[in-house]
């Protein structure tokens, strides 16, 4: 007989949904997040370059990579929680480091700096999107997290007219479809409160997530449909340095979401400086890295109007008139 008893076993998984509920309740859950700008360059420096260097018999003689260059690999070049792609695009560089010297286009040693990521990985493949996203009405940025970690995401919202109703779309699961009919159900209610004009109700609406081939679910975007809406009725732009997080009642009550250190954690990969999150969730900002937390300010809030208040751009003053 083989004895298990004293035997420790440490399974990895990227989500625990698909994990069988007797088999969960019997294992303690320890949660991995995403690395910082910091933590990955000190874990590429430290680590996956000699790794790598090693693989590709090259030695730090030959080839070197500076902190710029790597620093650029890792905003242009990879966009995610952990250092598998970082890695693999440090793989990718030294490699046409190793074929240049082959080739005698380049004579050892090769420095490897910032400017010269791309002549090795070519144009920069990620490019921060909420400027450009947000710079119209009815966009806003929000917070999601996935089975590899944090996520930004926008919600897009659109008027048209036709039998008045809410489309939606980008693959939303049935809790995230229940937030969006929240999220215009609280609008509709609150039209005047909001400054709405009249007639808006007898509008079509479109609501759409991009990225439509990957799933979504959950309530953690409702705040953001709201503003979403609220920013096309009113034409008020989303302020693009803003990302934001949270469940909304019909009554405009900001309710508390799960993972808030990944999602901060994507926003400051991002570049959202300002995030808006639930005040219950105050308590979560003790997990987040200091560099992170001098790099943002965090609005805690209750209520929708507070999240409107710092979400959207200020009204247009009215043109004066000529005498």
């Amino acid at each position: 007989e083989l004895d298990l008893s004293e035997v420790l076993f440490i399974p990895t998984a990227n989500v625990v949904d698909t994990i069988p509920a007797p088999l969960l309740d019997r294992m303690e859950i320890v949660r991995l997040d995403g690395y910082t700008e910091e933590e990955k360059l000190s874990i590429a420096r430290d680590h996956l370059l000699g790794r790598q260097l090693e693989r590709n018999g090259l030695t730090p003689e030959e080839v070197s990579v500076s902190e710029a260059a790597i620093r650029r690999v890792i905003t242009e070049h990879t966009l995610e929680a952990g250092v598998r792609n970082l890695e693999r695009a440090l793989g990718r560089l030294l490699r046409k480091a190793a074929t240049k010297i082959e080739a005698g286009e380049v004579t050892p040693p090769v420095h490897v700096d910032g400017d010269d990521v791309r002549t090795y990985l070519g144009r920069a493949r990620f490019h921060p999107e909420a400027a450009e996203r947000t710079e119209v009405p009815g966009v806003a940025t929000g917070l999601a997290v996935t089975g590899t970690g944090g996520e930004v995401l926008f919600v897009e919202a659109a008027l048209m007219d036709g039998a008045k109703g809410l489309t939606l779309t980008g693959q939303l699961g049935d809790v995230m479809k229940e937030s969006a009919q929240i999220g215009l159900s609280y609008v509709r209610s609150h039209a005047l409160d909001l400054g709405l004009e009249p007639g808006f109700e007898e509008k079509a609406f479109h609501v759409h997530v991009p990225a439509g081939a990957v799933p979504k679910d959950g309530p953690s975007a409702g705040v953001t449909m709201v503003t979403a809406l609220v920013s096309l009725l009113t034409g008020r732009p989303v302020r693009s340095s803003v990302g934001m997080t949270g469940e909304v009642t019909l009554q405009g009550r900001v309710l508390p979401i799960g993972g808030v250190k990944q999602k901060l954690l994507a926003a400051h990969r991002a570049g959202l400086t300002e995030i808006i999150l639930p005040h219950r969730n105050e308590a979560d900002l003790d997990d987040l890295p200091e560099s992170v937390r001098r790099a943002m300010t965090i609005h805690l809030v209750k209520d929708v109007r507070e999240v409107l208040d710092y979400a959207l751009e200020p009204k247009a003053a009215p043109l004066a008139k000529a005498a």
